[in-house]
């Protein structure tokens, strides 16, 4: 097979993409250490649950929501439990499976740290982009994420199901 090379115009935005994603997870990260002191993929952890039924979500159906592996997922919300922002439970229709429950600690964490990560994001995302830039910028992610979707579901590490169970 022949190696199809990044012409330089695609180069050059693969560099600034890549560049702008790290700088830009940087800059949440340290905005979340410094009002919450947790890292962004916490934060998306308990904004995750805050927007679902109860505030309760499967714990596979978590990591398949934030794109990360089971086990990412099952050390991040140990941590999560032992600082009293989420509570695990089991799964009433699986007993093998179980559920991540935002507490009441957790969402006042989220609420009170929520503002500033928003402005973070504004600063160092929205407020550089003209509207017509954010209607792009929505449409070229949407399109990206369409494309790494239709991988089959055991090239992707959240959805690979480890010693033939539904969850940790």
């Amino acid at each position: 097979m022949t190696t199809r090379w990044l012409t330089p115009d695609e180069q050059r935005a693969w560099r600034a993409y890549v560049a702008a994603t790290h700088l830009l997870e940087d800059a949440l990260d340290r905005q979340l250490q410094q009002d919450a002191g947790m890292p962004h993929l916490y934060y998306s952890i308990l904004a995750t649950l805050s927007e679902a039924p109860d505030r309760r979500l499967r714990m596979t159906d978590l990591a398949e929501a934030l794109k990360i592996t089971r086990s990412r997922l099952t050390y991040a919300v140990t941590r999560l439990e032992k600082d009293g922002l989420v509570a695990r439970e089991g799964c009433p229709s699986d007993r093998r499976g179980s559920m991540a429950v935002l507490t009441g600690e957790g969402m006042a964490v989220l609420e009170r740290t929520a503002p500033g990560h928003v402005e973070t994001v504004r600063t160092h995302l929205f407020d550089l982009l003209t509207t017509d830039q954010v209607r792009h910028l929505e449409e070229i992610c949407t399109r990206i994420k369409g494309g790494l979707e239709q991988a089959p579901a055991e090239e992707v590490p959240w959805l690979r199901r480890s010693c033939g169970t539904r969850d940790e």
